[in-house]
This record gives structure tokens, sequence and C-alpha cells, in this order.
């Protein structure tokens, strides 16, 4: 051996450092592309601002024996860890290479994440996750289930501190699925992205049923159906790049106030479109979409779980420059009912505003439960008590707008200022009850229908009676239940104005470990 010289030793950190990056098989990028898939590197390019990126532990290296493993110890274990900015903000982000051992999770690979998340919730900032691997690595056995739980515990603690990110770019399968779920959000890539616990081929062995990856626990399947992915995309430049808007509306912990943009959208802008896109005819559909693009700044606005329980909206949007979080009945989706799943996806919208400091505004428009035997036992009272439990409990400010129907226990439901809402507004278009007048006659006034010469008639009176007395729209303002009612073509600025006066707001909740929400 040659003498040992600084600049040797630097030149040979340079061929180290170079090899961790390519990783041990010149080929397996290759592969990776050929999938359309791009590399754990290529994606916090993309996440990341250019250049920005530290790595930490980039020469880490198993020492599990056994199985061969003993001849094969790529550098970084197959996960890339590090921080970078996002906007200039700090993000930590771990992203499994698929190019090693599948991704697959072992010890040392563990390790790594773990100390990762440590320095995330120490730091008070963002973690994302870019997932890709084929789960635990069976060739060291419990030391890889150890791993996950470490991961899971770390999941939980840093729930609600600071806001945690899965986006699903290959396979997540068995335990290693419940990371993502535990987090604020997951982001899923069509044809590329598989979830699930138990794969297709264990499920044909115990039911009989044949089913492909994509089938069982593809994009679509979870953004649509299972509820477990917010986000959905075609590819993962999009998914990538819509990870990265998401975060410039988030704070980077629960101590912080989400990032204030303000555009050249006024505050008063006057909103004429709305006498028209919302019908004074309850019996009338209409996209609540529509009223949200006009209301928010520059129409711009990120919906979660667009294609999941979409008989309410949920969406993150700026007013006058302060993000605010949406809540929404959809009358274009099975008349804006409440049911299970739009309980659940509201309530998990709720209290992730409240964790983060983002206001709350909702809309409503809203004719009820929805009535069934399935809803009732499948649980609707449990699990609708849930949205219910999520506004109690929420101490962001909150602003709601009654637009038209807010009937019985789903008007309650939808911050009523009976709940807590700060400020309870509605438009003259609203009609706030227990129930619509044609039900309500059809019971208060059953006996004097039954008995009238011309039953008919007589309900129609009846109807426009109960109307008149207990349904008109200022009804619920002379009572003190709503703050105002207002004009419609100002709900924007009216809104501006009210979040700017709670910008202050400080409601504790009572001393207590944790509350125990319905499950």
């Amino acid at each position: 051996m040659g003498e040992t010289t600084t600049p040797g030793r630097v030149e040979e950190l340079g061929h180290i450092k170079e090899q961790a990056r390519e990783g041990p098989d010149p080929k397996a990028t290759e592969r990776q592309h050929a999938k359309g898939k791009l590399t754990a590197r290529e994606r916090i390019g993309l996440l990341l601002d250019k250049g920005s990126f530290t790595e930490v532990e980039p020469l880490r290296r198993h020492r599990a024996v056994g199985f061969g493993l003993e001849a094969k110890r790529p550098y970084t274990d197959g996960v890339v860890t590090g921080w970078g900015t996002v906007d200039g903000r700090t993000v930590f982000v771990y992203a499994h290479d698929f190019r090693i051992f599948g991704g697959a999770l072992g010890e040392a690979h563990a390790q790594k994440i773990h100390k990762l998340m440590d320095m995330a919730l120490s730091a008070g900032a963002p973690l994302v996750s870019l997932n890709d691997g084929a789960g635990a690595r069976i060739q060291e056995g419990v030391s890889a289930l150890a791993g996950y739980g470490g991961i899971f515990r770390r999941n939980t603690r840093a729930s609600g501190v600071i806001p945690q990110i899965s986006v699903m770019l290959g396979p997540c399968a068995g335990g290693a699925a419940y990371s993502p779920a535990l987090t604020d959000f997951v982001f899923a890539v069509r044809d590329i992205s598989q979830m699930f616990i138990t794969g297709p081929d264990v499920v044909q062995t115990v039911t009989g049923e044949q089913v492909t990856q994509n089938e069982l626990g593809g994009a679509d399947v979870h953004g649509g159906v299972s509820g477990v992915a917010h986000f959905v995309y075609d590819d993962e430049e999009t998914c990538l790049a819509e990870v990265r808007y998401l975060l410039s509306l988030l704070p980077a912990n629960n101590r912080e106030l989400p990032p204030t943009v303000r555009g050249a959208d006024p505050v008063d802008r006057a909103g004429d479109t709305l006498l028209e896109t919302v019908p004074a005819d309850g019996n009338r559909s209409y996209d609540i979409r529509a009223v949200i693009e006009e209301l928010v700044d520059d129409g711009e606005y990120m919906e979660v779980h667009a294609a999941w329980a979409t008989n309410l909206v949920c969406a993150l949007a700026r007013l006058d420059g302060h993000v605010v979080g949406i809540v929404a009945n959809q009358p274009a989706s099975m008349a804006g009912v409440l049911d299970i799943r739009a309980s659940e996806k509201g309530a998990r919208f709720v209290q992730f505003c409240d964790s983060f400091n983002i206001p709350l505004v909702t809309l409503v428009d809203v004719p009820g439960f929805l009535p069934g035997v399935d809803q009732e036992h499948d649980g609707i009272i449990r699990r609708g008590a849930k949205l219910l439990y999520a506004y109690c409990n929420a101490t962001v400010p909150r602003v709601s707008v009654v637009l038209r129907k807010a009937y019985g226990g789903a008007y309650i439901v939808m911050d009523s200022r009976s709940i807590g809402a700060d400020i309870a507004l509605a438009w003259p278009t609203n009609e706030i009850a227990v129930m619509g007048a044609e039900g309500a006659a059809g019971v208060v006034f059953r006996r004097e229908i039954a008995a009238a010469e011309d039953p008919e008639a007589m309900r129609r009176r009846k109807i426009e009676e109960y109307r008149t007395e207990l349904v008109h729209p200022y009804y619920a303002a002379e009572r003190g239940l709503v703050d105002d009612v207002i004009d419609p073509r100002e709900t924007r600025s009216v809104l501006c104005r009210a979040i700017a006066m709670l910008a202050g707001k400080d409601a504790d909740l009572p001393r207590r470990k944790h509350g125990n929400p319905p499950q």
C-alpha cells in the first residue's frame, strides 16, 4: 500500500459516496425505469428545492448474517434519508430504494428511519415518506418486524405535532401499510401504487377470490372505495408537485400558524354568480365546488378525498391569504346527506385542521342523515358522532354558513352555533328546522289532513302554514341561533373579516390526558 494522504482519503470518500448514490447494481436503475418508476433520489429531487437535500447516514450498512446476507452489504441499506427545503422551509424525507433488497425493511434500514423521524419531531418540521418497498426483510426475521413497531410508535407520537405525509410509489404490503394509515395524508399514483394487508395470493387461498394487485389495493381503489388514499394522480411528477403544494398550505408544526400568502384577489370581491349557482329551490341540485371556487382566493383550493364520500367536500384554501379548511355538504352527490363515510371523512379533516391551527369554514346544505337499515346496523350513531365530537372538540376559529337546507341532527352536527361555532351565518334561502315542511306537516297535522274533505289541499295548506311559522329565513336569526342573514354576494368579504377577527382566538379545553372519541 502506498502512503496514506488526506487527498487520497478524500478521493476514496468520493468513490464510496458515488457508489452509495448509484447503488450496487448498475442495471437496477434501468429496471426501475422500465417499470415506469423513478428512483428514490430522483423522487427526492422532485420533492425538495434544487440542491437543498442533506443526506443522513448514506454509508449505513446492515450487519445481518445468514441466507447470504453477509455477502450483500450495500450502502444506505435500501433507504435514503435526510432533510431539505420546500419553498425554503425545512422538510424531512425518507425514500425506500427499490433497487436494493426491493426496498425491504431490515434492522439497519429501520434504524435510519427511526433516527430521521426523531430528528423531524425535535426540529418541528414536516415528515414525508416516499414508499416503495417489499415489506419486512424476511431474512432478518423478527428484527425487521420490530423495526416497523418503532416506526408506528413514532408516527403516533408525531401525530398532531408535525404534518406527516405518505406518498405511495410502489408496493406496500402487510404491516408496512399501517405506517401510511397513521399519517395525516396519503398520496397514491395510478398503476404503480399498491397497498394491502394480505396480497392476492393469500386472498385466493383463504377466500377463493381471484383479484389482481391493482383490483385489491390500487390507487383508485384506495382513493374511491376504501378511503385510505386522500389524493390520487396519474404520474409521479404531478403527485410530488402536489405534495409540495400541500406543504405550502401547512404550518411546520402545531406551534405555528400556516403560512400567509396574500395575493391580488380583493377581499370585498362580490360573488354575483352565487345568486345563479345555488337555486333557491331546495330540491334542485348544484355543485358546491362552484361555490367554494367563488369564495376562496383566486378560486384555488385543494380537495381532500375527492373521490371518496363525495356527498361531503373537504378542502384546503386561502381567504385573504390565510389558510382555511372548508367542510361543505355536496348537493350534487346523494343530495348532500350525511352518512357513515361522509361523517368519518369530515371528522378526520376537522381534527387535522384543529391540530395544526387551521380555521374551519363550514358550508351547510344538508337534508339530514341517510336513513336505512344498513346505515343503522353499520353504526351510523357512533360513526356519525365522530364528526360531532371533532367539531365540539375543535378550538380553532370556526365560521359556518347555512346556504339552504339545515335539517334535524345533521344541522346540529355541521358546526351549528349550539356546538360552538364562533360565527354562524345564513343566506336568505336558508331553511333551518327539525325537518322539511313537507315531512313536518305530515306529522304535526296528520289528523287534520286525514279528516279533511280534500286531504291533498289540506296537506298543501298545512305545509305552507308550517313553512311560514317555523321555516322562514329569519326564524333562527330572531332567536340568536345565527348571527346574521347575509347577502350571498357578500359571503367572501364576511368570511374574510370573520377569520381576521378570530385570528387571536384562545379557547382551551379542560385539562385531561385525552378524550375518548366515538369509534
